[in-house]
């Protein structure tokens, strides 16, 4: 059997049994745009957040109360409980720490901000450092970031985010404008360049104002983060890494092996867990496109045993004419593999497009892979083969006799 000519068939089949063929392809579609879904959604999320550390912080290490990450309410109860990072811890690592190329601190909190009638009730509350923009690799588009003078005497300037200028501000230059954050009045000196969204919300509903003032304005009985630029990647960060430790202990006094009563932190701890949690999420999707594509492929069988039943009188034909049991075996076998692979090609643009459009309603990111479509369509032309072997295997084992009566 001609392989163009078993590609015909196959096709001619679905086309002429629309209906049954939506039905049979189903299980097929489901699991392969399930599996390239979460491979764009995945592959998206993975390049995403590598090029925001990359771009801010990649060498950053972090000193905190509690690691930025945590999995049961249990341990958030636990780390709860721990003393608070404070200004004094700040400025001992600026004194103390050798390695470290720059230090800065900051705290956050919602809050209100208000300009003429217009007013924001959840703006993120940034208190920075004068060395934090620089860290975090702000980039200003217009005006300037704090002085260590506004720092040290409490200014009342900040930087806003895009939001703040788009929707509050209005036309004109925003430098130089006043407006209230939580009750106080504050000089607009920069605006940040716009981010963007993420999962829906916005990126750039934000200002920042200098560290002291946000203590005297907010109290400072809330624990702050302290960001260190390790100045280098690898051996720097570790180098910086145990110096902070070292230097923190100290000043809480704690035993030796003991354990920490804060957490440092460096990207590479965030992309561990990032990928952790992506690829658990990704094992649960593809056991249930597992799931999807047996179905698929049983329900592939079924129809190849009702074609095989349909068309016993064609295979005895087919037989009397010359045909040999291995020609009727692979063209059955290819017949079920393109049902298959035309089901993993739908699939492959249903996923995608889901993937696009989730991308489009909470702005998460999306990236596709060359190599998941690969896999997906090779997946989807295995189960149409394996599952096809069965009714192939029939239809080549009929008595070539007894398939011509079938026709009368």
């Amino acid at each position: 059997m001609v392989l163009i000519e078993a590609l015909k068939l196959a096709l001619q089949s679905l086309w002429a049994n629309k209906l049954r063929s939506i039905l049979t392809l189903l299980g097929v579609v489901i699991g392969v745009a399930s599996v390239i879904m979460v491979v764009t959604l995945t592959n998206g999320a993975k390049l995403f957040v590598t090029s925001k550390l990359n771009d801010y912080g990649a060498s950053v290490v972090t000193v905190t109360k509690m690691p930025q990450t945590f999995i049961t309410i249990e341990e958030f109860l636990d780390f709860q409980k721990r003393r608070d990072i404070t200004l004094d811890d700040y400025r001992a690592i600026l004194s103390d720490c050798s390695s470290c190329v720059s230090v800065g601190a900051r705290r956050d909190n919602l809050g209100k901000v208000v300009y003429g009638r217009s007013s924001t009730t959840d703006t993120d509350i940034r208190g920075w450092t004068w060395t934090m923009p620089a860290l975090s690799n702000l980039n200003i588009e217009s005006g300037r970031a704090f002085t260590e003078l506004e720092d040290s005497h409490s200014a009342h300037v900040a930087i806003v985010g895009a939001d703040i200028v788009n929707n509050m501000l209005g036309p004109g230059d925003p430098l130089g404008k006043e407006v209230r954050i939580d009750g106080a009045p504050y000089t607009v000196i920069g605006v940040g360049e716009a981010q963007g969204k993420m999962l829906g919300m916005s990126m750039d509903n934000w200002v920042a104002i200098p560290l002291n003032a946000f203590q005297q304005s907010h109290g400072a009985h809330d624990s702050i983060d302290i960001y260190v630029e390790a100045g280098g990647g690898g051996e720097l960060i570790e180098i910086v890494s145990d110096q902070l430790r070292t230097i923190m202990r100290t000043r809480r006094h704690l035993a030796p092996g003991s354990a920490d009563t804060f957490s440092i932190d460096t990207s590479a701890t965030f992309q561990n867990l990032l990928g952790k949690i992506l690829n658990s999420f990704g094992a649960v999707v593809a056991s249930v496109a597992g799931i999807s594509l047996v179905v698929g492929g049983i329900v592939i069988m079924n129809i190849m045993l009702v074609s095989v039943t349909e068309r016993t009188a064609e295979i005895g034909i087919r037989k009397a004419v010359g045909a040999r049991r291995h020609d009727i075996l692979v063209q059955f076998l290819i017949e079920s593999a393109t049902i298959s692979l035309v089901g993993g090609l739908i699939g492959v643009f249903a996923g995608i497009g889901a993937a696009k459009i989730i991308t489009l309603i909470i702005a998460f990111p999306s990236a596709v892979q060359v190599w998941s479509i690969l896999v997906g369509l090779f997946v989807a032309a295995a189960v149409g083969i394996f599952f096809g072997v069965y009714p192939a295997h029939k239809a080549a084992q009929l008595d070539p006799i007894t398939a011509l009566r079938a026709e009368k």
